[in-house]
């Protein structure tokens, strides 16, 4: 074996040291290409992670209301959340309709949305005219297929209001129909059927309402109630069933403090209501320590159509849950 004093230790040593020189070279010409290979299959990574869900609500609130801290959740995780309104919301007030009012509940809900930090859409359906049509159907699977969806949650189909009954009916019938590849073949068929889920209601027949999810939102309880504040045609005027005396009666809109005092303590009482109404969801998900001192909740229901998922799957699809 050579000193490394010879020259043939010194000729080697040098020719090392060239090919190691040259090395930086050779790398900006494959390099580029290279990084740009790993960070593509980074990328991709990244995207197969990200969980994607979509809200379907009636009206341009019903999805905020029922599910606007779980979205905020998500999306604070780096997931991808959009909010649906399948109506305009075009009679949802007492004092005004059409157009202006459509437009004007479709800024509200867009506000929230930015506040919670996830998209929103608002279709132009007529409130108080959605029907379970083969159109809305195509609809409606279409936004489930376009956003590639890994969870859809909806009202259920048992509810008080018409709109209501059927976004649940639409959402259902789509439930299958988004693997099927020619069904709305302009859109491309979904690999993996998602977990469809229900909001919570508080209605008996056929079925009460079973919360098979619970989750707590004590931790954007507050980014809720600021979200909602944008809602001033529903909140703070009342909505469709408002009138002047109960505008006139809630805090005025040159005291934004007072009506967001108002506000929260409307929705304090109704996540606490929410969260002991299904301590014992709670207490499954979270453990019997930690659901005891959980204030908000917000709960979902498993629809028996779409992929049916396991107590780990719901973990993976609401990584807030605790790990067990």
């Amino acid at each position: 074996m050579p000193r490394l004093d010879t020259p043939t230790s010194k000729v080697a040593m040098r020719c090392r040291l060239t090919t190691l020189l040259a090395l930086p070279a050779f790398a900006v010409l494959l390099g580029l290409f290279v990084p740009t290979v790993a960070s593509s299959q980074e990328s991709d990574a990244d995207a197969k992670k990200q969980i994607r869900i979509i809200v379907f609500g009636a009206h341009p609130d019903d999805a905020e209301y029922k599910a606007g801290g779980s979205a905020a959740l998500w999306a604070k995780a780096g997931h991808a959340v959009k909010l649906v309104s399948v109506t305009n919301g075009d009679i949802g007030h007492w004092e005004m309709s059409g157009g202006q009012l459509a437009k004007r509940r479709t800024e509200e809900s867009a506000l929230v949305a930015e506040q919670l930090g996830v998209e929103s859409q608002v279709l132009d359906i007529h409130d108080g005219e959605l029907l379970p049509t083969l159109e809305n159907r195509r609809t409606i699977t279409r936004l489930i297929r376009q956003w590639k969806a890994d969870v859809v949650i909806c009202h259920r189909p048992w509810d008080y209001h018409p709109d209501h009954r059927y976004v649940g009916i639409l959402v259902q019938d789509a439930a299958y129909m988004v693997a099927v590849p020619f069904f709305c073949p302009d859109s491309p068929p979904l690999d993996k059927n998602p977990v469809f889920l229900y909001t919570s209601d508080g209605f008996q027949k056929p079925y009460a309402f079973k919360a098979d999810i619970a989750v707590s939102i004590d931790e954007v309880f507050e980014q809720k109630v600021d979200a909602l504040m944008a809602l001033v045609s529903q909140t703070f005027e009342g909505g469709a069933l408002g009138s002047a005396a109960i505008m006139a009666a809630n805090p005025p809109a040159d005291k934004p403090e007072a009506r967001r005092e108002w506000l929260r303590k409307r929705w304090h009482n109704r996540q606490t209501a929410e969260a002991d109404r299904f301590r014992d969801s709670l207490v499954k998900w979270y453990g019997q320590d930690a659901a005891k001192d959980v204030k908000y909740a917000e709960t979902f229901e498993i629809c028996e159509f779409g992929r049916q998922p396991t107590d780990q799957e719901v973990r993976e699809l609401f990584p807030f849950l605790p790990k067990q």
